[in-house]
């Protein structure tokens, strides 16, 4: 049975920095690619990040660049968010997901992806 648990979330304020973590059991992902989503309240749930599991191949929205940054520990199997400078619009659940193959570019769509986690609620006062 394949689980995605993510941990890291918490409240902070704005200008500072928390890093999440998602660990995968249950299979590897070597051809696939781990993700980061987020949903604030009342909002739909938008692409945050991404990371190909073999060739370590980055893609991230506008809003975060330079800012968040995804990583992966192949040892561990486990994948990364460093989120720094902080804004309170970054508040939201964070999701961790997986796609077990991928073809060349990196999804960045929901339904595209196999394996969600239960997800981590990030907080940042202003």
């Amino acid at each position: 049975q394949v689980q995605l648990v993510e941990s890291g979330g918490g409240l902070v304020q704005a200008g500072g920095s928390l890093r999440l973590s998602c660990a995968a059991s249950g299979r590897t992902f070597s051809g696939g690619a781990m993700a980061w989503f987020r949903q604030a309240p009342g909002k739909e749930r938008e692409f945050v990040a991404a990371i190909s599991w073999s060739s370590g191949i980055k893609a991230n929205v506008n809003s975060v660049k330079g800012r968040f940054t995804i990583s992966r520990d192949n040892a561990k199997n486990t994948v990364y968010l460093q989120m720094s400078s902080l804004k309170p619009e970054d508040t939201a659940v964070y999701y961790c997901a997986a796609k077990t193959q991928i073809r060349g570019r990196i999804p960045t769509m929901t339904n595209e992806y196999d394996y969600w986690g239960q997800g981590t609620q990030v907080t940042v006062s202003s």
